[in-house]
């Protein structure tokens, strides 16, 4: 009699490099890590917020980023969403077995954002953060909107993120990216109850 072993998840794994005349970046994850990040973007503040993703997310992240920041961060902030975004879309597969639906809601001290992601095959983005203050460190505070709109529209998901309340400008965004972290590990855990099966009545995502 022949015994077959019950068949292995895929590894969830992908790497993805972009190269443009603005920015060369390099993206390794592993949707089933531990949290460890690896992250230069040469951006402290974005490399600490990648670094939420990682430990937040359970997702094992690796960035490589170099870009014009001898104009600003826009490039590299926004290019670095859309080869993340492009990573987690290839490594996600077809999608089987996952909860789809992720949310979170994060507090830090007096700041408290929600973040609720789907992975539906369709991009999509609302987002409403009212930064108390235009800096964070280097980090332009209007970029953390450009990194998540090129991780949407290339994770092909839909994604609505709300700052509740908030006073300080780097508590409100690390609770935007601790949730998002939050939200993705969610939606991204395989459901043991739904035995491989695509989450959609249409049969695809």
């Amino acid at each position: 009699m022949n015994h077959m072993s019950p068949a292995l998840t895929p590894p969830r794994v992908a790497e993805v490099t972009r190269h443009t005349a603005e920015t060369r970046i390099t993206v390794r994850v592993n949707l089933d890590g531990s949290g460890k990040a690896n992250l230069h973007t040469g951006i402290g503040f974005f490399d600490h917020m990648l670094d939420q993703i990682a430990r937040h997310g359970l997702i094992d992240l690796d960035i490589r980023a170099e870009g014009d920041l001898h104009i600003d961060g826009h490039h590299t902030v926004e290019d670095v969403g859309i080869t993340f975004g492009q990573a987690v879309h290839q490594a996600v597969g077809d999608k089987k077995g996952i909860r789809r639906y992720g949310h979170a809601y994060v507090p830090l001290d007096e700041a408290l954002s929600r973040v609720v992601i789907d992975f539906s095959g369709r991009p999509g983005m609302a987002m409403n953060v009212p930064f108390k203050s235009g800096m964070i460190g280097s980090f332009d505070s209007q970029l953390a909107h450009e990194f998540f709109q090129g991780f949407v529209n290339h994770a092909f998901v839909t994604l609505h993120i709300d700052n509740l309340r908030g006073e300080n400008a780097h508590h409100q965004a690390e609770t935007v990216f601790k949730a998002f972290a939050r939200a993705l590990r969610a939606a991204l855990e395989i459901d043991p109850r739904s035995a491989g099966s695509i989450p959609s009545t249409k049969g695809s995502l």
